[in-house]
């Protein structure tokens, strides 16, 4: 195990209470909005601030145990760290950044990453002359030249513009892919938590409220935050016999027998609008009115007012033809075999 920690620290008005583990190979994403404690962690675990209680191990060394006043600076827990700036050295060499951690711990860098990144050409350049993508991989190959048992990425993609994010997204994955020691993501951003990751943490206000494998996690978001986050709408309720009583009103026809408390997702795609009542498959009809209608890539996105509540996502031209607006009546349907459920 590359990390085991309970951390327990206070930040202004958010206490933080949260378990956390990294396995050898492993990418984890600490995934979760602003406020919610994700940098407070990977500092707390890169020894840029000490804890109040619990312990952090590290390849199996405790570095943070306030119990048994053990705390091990920073250079000394073998942690490589990647922040969201990279904060390169200006004055020095790409070949002098890489080193510079190595020659303070007075040990020989690790080179294999310097070909592997694809940074030969650049060792004699300065940061001021590296596009986004090389300077990412600088910081990386800086934060790898100590041979770390740990990996911790804080916010590695929002310094770039969206024309290379995505280029340099799949860069990082292939790296990660060869990484033997565990990697933590802290990200707000769910598309790199869903390329990346492994394994998705979902802290909320100081605590986890989610945990599973990626895909799993995306599947079956159990948060509104998450949801919202992956563009879903997620309603709650109780199901008997395949029929949900939504806890905000209404009901939901499934293709699923299932009872008891339960949680529903649905995409805003699976929702379709009409004018009138529909004539159809669908088994899930009723009458609304727009709440709220915003833009959203190449769809709009259209909040109805239920019950129960949704979003659908349809055209420019579907919103031209319905003539959508906030107060309009329309009808709304969808499909019982696009209602995903699991139980709450």
């Amino acid at each position: 195990m590359s990390l085991a920690a309970h951390i327990t620290t206070t930040v202004g008005t958010v206490t933080i209470d949260a378990e956390l583990t990294c396995g050898a190979g492993e990418t984890v994403a600490l995934l979760g909005p602003n406020g919610a404690g994700k940098s407070t962690l990977l500092a707390a675990i890169a020894g840029l601030r000490a804890i109040d209680d619990g312990y952090i191990r590290i390849d199996s060394t405790s570095v943070d145990e306030p119990a048994r006043a053990i705390f091990l600076p920073p250079e000394h827990r073998r942690v490589g760290v990647l922040f969201q700036d990279y904060l390169l050295f200006p004055h020095m060499t790409v070949r002098q950044n890489i080193a510079f951690g190595p020659k303070n711990l007075g040990i020989a860098p690790e080179a294999e990453w310097i070909a592997a990144l694809g940074l030969t050409d650049l060792l004699d350049h300065k940061p001021s002359e590296l596009s986004g993508g090389q300077a990412q991989r600088v910081a990386l190959a800086r934060a790898l030249a100590t041979s770390p048992r740990l990996l911790l990425l804080d916010e590695p993609l929002a310094a770039l513009d969206a024309s290379t994010k995505q280029a340099v997204r799949a860069e990082l994955r292939s790296f990660l892919q060869q990484f033997e020691y565990g990697t933590v993501i802290v990200t707000h951003d769910p598309v790199d938590a869903l390329v990346l990751a492994d394994r998705i943490v979902v802290l909320e206000g100081g605590r986890i409220t989610q945990e599973g494998p990626t895909a799993v996690v995306a599947r079956e978001p159990r948060t509104e935050y998450l949801a919202t986050v992956l563009g879903v709408t997620l309603v709650r309720g109780v199901a008997r016999s395949g029929v949900i009583a939504c806890d905000a009103g209404g009901e939901l026809i499934t293709s699923v027998e299932i009872d008891g408390t339960v949680v529903a997702v649905i995409r805003p795609q699976a929702i379709s609008l009409h004018a009138g009542k529909p004539e159809g498959s669908a088994r899930n009809v009723w009458r609304t009115s727009v709440t709220r209608v915003d833009a959203h890539g190449e769809h709009v996105r259209v909040d109805l007012a239920g019950p129960p509540p949704l979003s659908a996502a349809i055209t420019p031209a579907a919103v031209a033809e319905l003539g959508i607006a906030p107060g309009r009546e329309i009808w709304a349907s969808v499909k019982a075999t696009d209602v995903s459920v699991h139980s709450a």
